[in-house]
């Protein structure tokens, strides 16, 4: 299963979900967890499947804000990772209805930080959290590049200041 092929659908902001999400700032998405992905022998969710699952998160929320792969690769740049850090708290099986969000937590002048919770909202239990960095890098030259001042303005970030 590629990142795309991920099944999540886009939901309304749910203030009341997880008290650990900003307001106003996330992207919000619910799926069922499928089968494919699931382990053999352990069967709960591949711990490869959630790095596809932040993945495809920042992708969508990326989308919603207009910034789409397409638009990127017209303009040369692309958003790569620089660095994930997961946290896996606890299981996900197969047929789970899982909530997750995501958000920038700050901004530098190549970078952001995104941070992303994974919930099960059927017994409260929080799956995973992340945080990734991702570098908008020019494609020609494969070097990081300064984000525009419309994708700065285009995303709220929960930190104090943006680094610039």
């Amino acid at each position: 299963m590629n990142a795309a092929s991920v099944p999540f659908r886009p939901t309304a902001e749910r203030l009341t979900a997880d008290p650990q999400v900003p307001p106003g700032i996330a992207f919000w998405a619910e799926m069922t967890v499928p089968a494919e992905g699931v382990s053999d022998g352990v069967p709960h969710v591949n711990n490869v499947e959630y790095v596809r699952w932040v993945d495809r998160l920042a992708e969508m929320a990326t989308d919603a804000a207009g910034f789409t792969r397409a638009r990127h690769l017209r303009e040369g740049t692309m958003w790569f990772v620089a660095r994930h850090e997961l946290d896996y708290r606890a299981e996900a099986f197969a047929g789970d209805e899982i909530l997750a969000s995501t958000w920038i937590v700050d901004v530098t002048r190549t970078t952001v930080r995104r941070a992303t919770r994974i919930l099960r909202p059927a017994d409260g239990r929080l799956i995973c959290e992340s945080i990734t960095r991702w570098a908008l890098v020019n494609l020609e030259t494969r070097r990081p590049v300064r984000i525009p001042r419309e994708i700065r303005d285009a995303f709220g970030t929960a930190g104090a200041g943006d680094g610039a």
